[in-house]
């Protein structure tokens, strides 16, 4: 391939605007990874979609996040102004060392094995309960029946939510995952997310003030203490981290155990092989990461010059890196565009990688095993009841609004 450099035209290929685009990205990507898998956009940032180039810029020291720079070169200073925005400046999913080391190594604490492992019938617990609310009724929608309640409990329990006072939190909580997509936000989708955003600050910071008097085994205790000891843990990084392990900890999921069931439902031969051979269910779970990844992207920024699949990045700009292009790249995977449940060793990109491979993994795959080994032992007759799924359209965060099924 001849070297390209950054003053190459950028194809017009790239449209994370279009509804289109929205419900199905998977060609646009095929033609980027095609002709220009490395692309600088007319919106001013880099794309890489091969995934020898994406999994190579994750693992990169030589790129970080730089989010205050780079959120203020694209919506002025004045955008921290506004109280989420100002609150996502203490995320550790936005940070760079030391800081998100720091962050990182406190909060992983809380995603330890010995935790995890004992969250097992917990989970089992919440699939069955969901279950048996609907398995008379012959139909549910599988977002809002089950796909949401597993993780949002899953969550609120590690946390230390008490179960009383999770309702608002189900019901606010799929609104802010525009905040992270490339595209700007509407004024009332920006007012609509920091209304939602101050609840919860008001509400967390209530929560603090009753775990401090009265300790409990959950996450937010533990962080409370590392604060308190003087662990390097601010008010607004506790609040902050608090705010993003909630919103990670069920968005992604969701959009997991729902594109998951969409695409073994669309592919009935494949639900017919994971029936007769539950021990599939692992790689079921990987190849539904690979097959329609629930994070489509995730951003870097060159910290100098550096050069990349024979393209350089300036230092200073930033690349989207299209986690669901690399998934599907036929390089790395034959057959990339055909859903194949026993496909061995796919290593998806989905959760990232580098120092922000995502800390919830293992969790997002006991909730995947556990609701699919669940499934086809209770409702072995699933079929979808609508063959034109409603997609939310957000293209960092990829998942559907519903999803209609009947057995």
């Amino acid at each position: 391939m001849s070297e390209q450099t950054s003053e190459a035209p950028a194809a017009p290929i790239f449209n994370p605007f279009s509804p289109d685009f929205l419900r199905n990205p998977y060609p646009a990507f095929q033609q980027l990874r095609a002709s220009a898998p490395i692309m600088r956009t007319d919106m001013g940032f880099w794309v890489a979609s091969r995934y020898e180039d994406v999994t190579a810029i994750l693992r990169d020291k030589r790129f970080g996040k730089c989010y205050v720079e780079r959120t203020e070169k694209n919506h002025g200073p004045e955008i921290w102004d506004q109280p989420v925005y100002a609150s996502m400046r203490n995320w550790m999913l936005v940070m760079d060392p030391p800081d998100h080391t720091r962050l990182r190594k406190l909060v992983a604490r809380a995603f330890a094995p010995r935790r995890l492992k004992a969250l097992r019938p917990r989970v089992q617990q919440l699939v069955d309960d969901s279950l048996d609310a609907v398995e008379a009724k012959g139909e549910m929608d599988f977002l809002s029946d089950f796909a949401f309640p597993l993780p949002v409990h899953v969550i609120c329990d590690m946390l230390g939510i008490p179960a009383e006072e999770r309702n608002f939190l189900f019901d606010g909580s799929r609104v802010s995952g525009r905040l992270i997509d490339p595209t700007p936000m509407s004024p009332e989708e920006l007012k609509q997310v920091n209304e939602g955003h101050m609840e919860q600050v008001a509400f967390f910071r209530s929560l603090f003030e009753r775990r401090r008097k009265t300790p409990d085994d959950d996450i937010i205790t533990e962080l409370l203490g590392a604060a308190d000891d003087g662990d390097k843990l601010s008010d607004d990084e506790l609040i902050g981290n608090i705010i993003l392990l909630f919103g990670a900890g069920h968005e992604t999921t969701v959009n997991m155990l729902g594109n998951g069931m969409l695409h073994l439902l669309s592919n009935p031969e494949e639900w017919e092989k994971l029936k007769a051979d539950p021990s599939l269910v692992p790689s079921a779970v990987e190849e539904i990461l690979r097959f329609d990844s629930s994070v489509q992207m995730t951003g870097r920024t060159a910290l100098e010059d550096v050069e990349i699949g024979g393209v350089t990045i300036p230092a200073g700009e930033a690349v989207l890196n299209l986690l669901g292009a690399a998934n599907r790249d036929p390089e790395q995977f034959d057959g990339a565009e055909d859903f194949k449940i026993d496909r061995p060793n796919v290593q998806p990109t989905s959760f990232g990688g580098g120092i922000h491979h995502c800390l919830g993994a293992p969790l997002a795959r006991i909730e995947g095993e556990i609701a699919l080994a669940t499934l086809i032992k209770r409702l072995p007759n699933l079929a979808l009841a609508n063959d034109d799924p409603d997609w939310r359209l957000t293209f960092t965060l990829r998942g559907l609004s519903t999803l209609p099924v009947t057995w």
